[in-house]
């Protein structure tokens, strides 16, 4: 796999990033068993450095303890992985029936999480989240988490100019962490690129991760154009969420919701993905590696996140960053109205 220079760091970033939102029981509580086989599978197919991408969301911090203990079950050096942790959410006790941070998506949790976006609150989390981890290892990629959300919590303008100003004091606390030398990228993950370009507008990143909006299903040009802006400016580019919460490889979810054929508003995705599946047997592609195939096609992007609950997916995953698609797919799919017949870098 080609490496790649997140920008002015220490990092090379593989092609391929390891999401690992299902070692935090995301829909699901995996056996221990399946979360440790599947932090083995990424290390048995991964001859270079390792990219685990993870969150205080994740779970309320379960799937960083999952990732901590993996690690040293597997006796992985500490130099053979970069742990990215999206920060701006902090464990606490859980007091209710379930977690109050997102109801429905996170099953079997014995603790909550709050937000904290601030420049103590990013601290606390940037703190508990190494503790989590446990000896030997620690987060080297930091970042702002939701801040979109944290952002559309807010009641009124005032409210949402003093969230952002707690968003950029947070960024202030985790570039201290960087000339600090005890963390070495800095970024953003945020399901609205609305927000990363206002952010990235007044905080000079070293990446981002776009989630759910550059994928094969979603992909207007105003998100190219910023793409490109952000290529020119050398931020690196992750891209996430590729399967729209695997609704485009035939799952139920579609960005995290599930969705109903019997819902008339809902139809035209049906419709979507049945076209997209007939095109791919024409021409034998998998439809997920159209959708990494895609995402990746931007010469800004130097990675893809993937994610998986399944341990004998991940050869899967990883070759998927590299098959090469037949140029007349795209053709097909520009021929059939699935993608932009101006889309420049396929077809």
């Amino acid at each position: 796999m080609l490496y790649r220079q997140l920008r002015e760091t220490n990092i090379k970033i593989p092609p391929i990033i390891f999401g690992t939102s299902c070692l935090g029981n995301l829909y699901q509580a995996l056996p221990a068993a399946t979360k440790l086989e599947i932090v083995r599978q990424i290390f048995t197919y991964v001859d270079g450095q390792v990219v685990l991408d993870c969150a205080g969301k994740y779970g309320a911090g379960l799937a960083l303890e999952v990732i901590g203990n993996s690690l040293r079950e597997l006796n992985i050096p500490a130099g053979r992985v970069f742990i990215s942790n999206k920060l701006g959410w902090y464990r606490v006790p859980l007091m209710t029936a379930e977690p109050t941070f997102e109801p429905g998506a996170w099953v079997e949790l014995k603790n909550d999480a709050v937000q904290k976006i601030s420049y103590d609150g990013i601290l606390a989390c940037w703190e508990q989240g190494n503790a989590l981890l446990g000896a030997g290892y620690r987060s080297q990629i930091v970042s702002v988490h939701d801040p979109d959300e944290y952002l559309a919590a807010a009641k009124s303008p005032a409210e949402r100019e003093q969230a952002f100003i707690d968003i950029l004091e947070a960024y202030q606390a985790l570039f201290e962490l960087k000339q600090q030398g005890v963390t070495a990228a800095v970024g953003v993950g945020a399901k609205n690129w609305r927000v990363i370009r206002d952010i990235v507008r007044e905080v000079e990143l070293d990446w981002v991760m776009l989630a759910v909006s550059y994928t094969i299903l979603r992909h207007p040009p105003e998100v190219l154009a910023f793409v490109d802006e952000l290529t020119a400016r050398t931020i690196g580019i992750i891209n996430s969420a590729v399967f729209h919460a695997g609704f485009l490889t035939g799952g139920k979810y579609f960005d995290y919701r599930l969705v109903d054929l019997g819902n008339k508003a809902e139809k035209p995705l049906f419709e979507w993905r049945e076209n997209f599946f007939r095109i791919c047997r024409r021409y034998d592609v998998s439809p997920a590696v159209a959708c990494v195939q895609f995402g990746m096609s931007h010469p800004g992007v130097v990675s893809i996140a993937l994610n998986t609950s399944n341990p004998k997916r991940i050869p899967e995953n990883i070759r998927s960053v590299t098959t090469e698609i037949p140029h007349a797919f795209w053709v097909a799919m520009k021929e059939a109205k699935l993608i932009d017949r101006n889309y420049p870098y396929l077809g």
